[in-house]
């Protein structure tokens, strides 16, 4: 049980002097009228059962409360009317602290469980995409070449078109600078990214630094690949497609 107020308990000690001083010449409205504070409908049901309790020849059980002074009739077994379990008489708001009973336990958060809402969106988009790829494929035929002749090697010979790129470093550098070292160093350095930018925040407005890096990985990257499928001709050297032809294919 929780602390009672201390004006409860001064209040409460007042009436049980007042009453023990009108211990002499009791009146049936002497202790409810002592605090205009007490609701009317309490008055009333504690005049009617004193009356009964006078007519039936009982005693009178006066309840006290904490605040206030309810006078209420013995019930069967001797528990006042109105009371709660056991008998007791305690009011449940001078129990029970304001406040807690309105109290938030969980404050809402901008996340989503991962299922069902990511996943359902997520197999929903697969589904959507195996049915454009198997219906664009019954339409429009894969462009595949001839069967490759040992004894014909194709003038330029590219790579497809996502290593590129790296075809296209080769011409720039030595082999090993092209093929592992300036790999190496952009891969280190997109794992590094995640510890070096530490910002928790999962909005692209606020990874300011993340989306930088990624956009300049994937414009160098794109620059290298369109040269490499677009401006190289035979021998791989280079030459304006507008003037030269267009020697790429998929």
């Amino acid at each position: 049980m929780t602390e009672i107020p201390e004006h409860l308990l001064k209040r409460a000690q007042a009436a049980r002097d007042k009453a023990a001083a009108d211990a002499g010449t009791p009146s049936a409205s002497d202790a409810p009228a002592a605090d205009p504070r007490i609701p009317a409908h309490l008055l009333e049901r504690s005049k009617a059962a004193k009356t009964k309790a006078d007519g039936e020849g009982g005693a009178v059980a006066v309840a006290e409360k904490v605040g206030a002074l309810v006078a209420a009739a013995p019930a069967a077994g001797g528990i006042p009317v109105g009371a709660g379990p056991g008998g007791h008489t305690q009011r449940l708001l001078t129990v029970v602290k304001s406040g807690s009973i309105q109290d938030v336990k969980a404050t809402p958060v901008d996340k989503v469980h991962t299922w069902p809402h990511l996943l359902a969106a997520e197999f929903v988009a697969a589904l959507a995409c195996t049915a454009f790829l198997f219906f664009f494929s019954i339409f429009v035929n894969a462009p595949l070449l001839q069967l490759a002749n040992p004894n014909r090697t194709p003038n330029p010979s590219k790579a497809p078109w996502y290593f590129l790129g790296l075809q296209e470093l080769l011409t720039m550098f030595h082999p090993m600078v092209a093929g592992v070292t300036v790999p190496g160093i952009a891969l280190f350095a997109l794992i590094l990214a995640p510890y070096i930018d530490k910002n928790p925040s999962n909005k692209p407005e606020d990874r300011k630094f993340a989306t930088s890096i990624m956009t300049v990985h994937l414009m160098f990257w794109a620059v290298l690949v369109m040269i490499g499928s677009f401006f190289r001709g035979p021998g791989f050297n280079f030459v304006f497609p507008w003037r030269d032809g267009l020697f790429f294919e998929l």
